[in-house]
């Protein structure tokens, strides 16, 4: 058997598994964050607004990349699975619509922290995670599969480099401690692999600071 190129080699497609699961768990979290929120709590609100703002920033990166690499990839190579790919779209489309709902929702509780806006937030919310858990469970159970067959490794990072090139320095720490947070030693180790050698011992010394301070605040009660 011919060894693969560095230029064809396959991709790690569980990557996307552990950043899938940082979106599952704090959108999640995002309705019960919102009710939890005692109205008139400005301050509180804000922490949790900042942090969904955060988040959804977050996930559009990582469709971004999706829609600008590995969907036109697997609409040229992946027939007869093209539908699935255009499915796949399509709830990009959808998830968008529920974000461009949920924005002005969340400024005005933001604002205006009272049980009623909460309540109405807290609804979107929900709707949203349900439509987003639909996608990433689709996306893992048929893309994966058809990505490591048809994307080489050097197109599927690039989709990474997206990810991080869009980033600020202060959302890469917690970022990236946010996917991390739940992940095992060798996952932890492949993430971090792909990352130059400057972003790790930032990651690893006052990121780490920052993302742990980030966090106290706002798991706070």
């Amino acid at each position: 058997m011919t060894a693969l190129t560095r230029t064809d080699r396959r991709p790690d497609v569980h990557e996307m598994v552990v950043v899938h699961r940082a979106f599952r768990r704090e959108f999640g979290a995002a309705a019960g964050l919102v009710r939890s929120t005692p109205a008139g709590d400005t301050r509180r609100a804000r922490i949790v607004a900042e942090h969904l703002r955060l988040c959804a920033a977050g996930l559009e990166m990582h469709h971004t990349g999706e829609d600008i690499v590995l969907w036109p990839l697997l609409l040229e190579r992946s027939a007869p699975s093209t539908g699935l790919v255009e499915t796949m779209q399509a709830q990009h489309h959808g998830i968008d619509e529920l974000v461009e709902a949920i924005t002005p929702a969340l400024a005005a509780w933001e604002a205006a922290p009272t049980g009623a806006a909460g309540e109405r937030l807290a609804a979107l919310c929900e709707r949203f995670t349900a439509a987003l858990l639909e996608h990433l469970d689709l996306e893992e159970r048929e893309v994966l599969p058809l990505a490591s067959r048809h994307v080489t490794a050097a197109e599927w990072n690039q989709m990474g480099q997206h990810g991080k090139d869009t980033m600020t320095p202060s959302q890469l720490p917690v970022m990236f401690g946010l996917v991390l947070q739940d992940a095992d030693g060798e996952e932890r180790a492949r993430m971090l692999g792909n990352l130059p050698l400057p972003v790790r011992l930032l990651l690893k010394t006052a990121g780490a600071w920052q993302f742990r301070r980030y966090v106290r605040r706002l798991r706070a009660s």
